[in-house]
């Protein structure tokens, strides 16, 4: 059995041609140090992408348009552009060049099996194209709120509409968690597998390598994130009011322009303990966390960050106010805090105690290690990527237990 498709085939035993639909992933994927956007998202998709790529994969991405030559080879992955932002006219721009440029890049991509991750306008708009085009679409939740029913976190009533078509023609759907597959409304429950997020290469290398600051003198907390409500910066600069002896350093910027974001950052200028580092290019962050005793979190919600698991793989526990699945409590990653007196409690407990905080970065790494390697979180994605293909060698891939 094959599938004809734009003058090629997909022969049934071969494997499957992906594309990730990731608009935003052109900074990380040329790894430019201009970087105007990184999010969670994005990378976790650069990090199947490679790990497929290694195992014989030919993989693409659909992404905005920075200028770059449509079609580009990044290494070993194929990148095709949809449209630049500002190009249309207001009001027309939604449908022509946007959705219109999205599908013209779908058809280029000649995939079988087409993924994007986080609710919105995209999650419709490709789950139809593949559907009019015979090819399989996979969606993957991104983080909480993308599984409850009224989709509160989306701007307009098209996104909305658009992500609830999306999630019932998907034909497979990843989670991060199993809270967020209990989250998810019966219809689609059925289709969701746990692929927990993985870690980079940093992690890779053995304890004896690893470069996690020992000297208590001066404790460093990092804080890695966008600059928006929902991340609350406001309670890391609370919590530096309040240990002046405690260097905070912070990572990310706000990815639109607000009157919420430049208080932020002033009040940040004006604080001693506090230096602000703007975005940073995703190579070069293994190096801040290597010089911090604490990452600290102080989000409503999230998926499962990346952060947590860049940190943990280099043995630096998390104080966090959100904790994915009870991972932190149960295993021993850090603290979880409900506000920022909590946060003050748990890092001034942590900092004067040199033996916990060893005895949380062993956990870290051990945990890390266990859950989090590309090896051991992978699989599952390739055994849902072989069975929409129909490929009978999904059978053989050996998927951990969760």
């Amino acid at each position: 059995m094959s599938t004809a498709y734009m003058g090629t085939t997909c022969k049934q035993g071969s494997k499957p041609r992906i594309c990730f639909v990731a608009l935003k992933a052109y900074d990380l994927l040329s790894q430019h140090r201009d970087v105007s956007h990184m999010g969670g998202a994005e990378v976790q998709q650069a990090r199947i992408a490679s790990w497929l790529l290694c195992r014989g994969y030919a993989v693409s991405f659909v992404t905005l348009d920075h200028g770059q030559p449509d079609g580009i080879n990044v290494g070993g992955i194929t990148v095709w552009k949809a449209y630049a932002e500002r190009d249309g006219l207001p009001g027309l721009r939604f449908v022509h060049p946007r959705w219109s440029g999205l599908w013209a890049a779908l058809t280029r991509a000649q995939a079988d099996v087409y993924y994007q991750r986080g609710a919105g306008n995209e999650t419709g708009q490709v789950a139809l194209w593949c559907r009019l085009h015979g090819r399989k679409f996979i969606f993957a939740v991104a983080s909480d709120p993308d599984c409850v029913p009224l989709l509160r976190e989306l701007k307009s009533w098209r996104e909305k509409v658009l992500c609830r078509i999306g999630l019932r023609l998907a034909d497979g759907m990843t989670v991060q968690t199993s809270t967020q597959q209990h989250l998810l409304p019966q219809s689609v429950r059925a289709k969701a597998v746990l692929v927990r997020n993985c870690g980079w290469d940093e992690a890779i290398r053995s304890s004896a390598e690893l470069a996690v600051t020992a000297d208590f003198r001066v404790i460093r907390v990092l804080w890695v994130g966008r600059i928006s409500r929902e991340k609350r910066l406001e309670w890391l600069l609370d919590v530096a009011e309040r240990c002046p002896d405690i260097a905070f350093d912070v990572v990310g910027a706000a990815n639109t322009e607000s009157d919420y974001a430049l208080s932020l950052a002033q009040r940040a200028a004006a604080s001693p303990n506090v230096k602000m580092h703007g975005r940073v290019p995703h190579a070069e962050m293994a190096g801040y966390y290597r010089s911090c005793h604490f990452l600290c979190c102080t989000s409503v919600f999230e998926g499962f960050p990346n952060t947590f698991l860049e940190a943990w793989s280099l043995g630096i526990p998390v104080i966090s106010t959100f904790d994915p699945d009870g991972a932190i409590a149960e295993h021993g990653l850090g603290w979880v805090a409900r506000d920022v007196e909590e946060i003050v409690r748990c890092l001034r407990g942590a900092a004067q105690s040199p033996e916990t905080w060893h005895e949380a970065s062993q956990a870290c790494r051990k945990h890390y290690l266990a859950y989090h390697t590309p090896q051991t979180c992978l699989p599952a994605m390739e055994h849902l990527l072989l069975k929409l293909a129909g490929n009978n060698d999904a059978e053989a891939i050996q998927v951990p237990c969760a």
